[in-house]
């Protein structure tokens, strides 16, 4: 079984925010983010929902490829 994390079932802090809108500006996967900031990754899928905060990555090329 899953160990649950620290912070879960504590209050989000304006810091905790902060930090979820710059790990979402880097299109930081939402499991990656959710260790980062010790919560569950459905607790940083609700706080970002409730924020307005998009977790869906940015349309970019896979495997650090550019177009020409």
């Amino acid at each position: 079984m899953a160990k649950t994390p620290a912070r879960a079932g504590q209050s989000w802090t304006a810091q905790d925010v902060k930090q979820l809108r710059q790990l979402a500006k880097e299109n930081t996967p939402t499991r990656v983010a959710a260790l980062k900031l010790d919560r569950t990754p459905s607790a940083v899928q609700n706080k970002a929902s409730a924020e307005g905060i998009s977790l869906k990555p940015t349309n970019q090329s896979p495997y650090g490829t550019k177009k020409r």
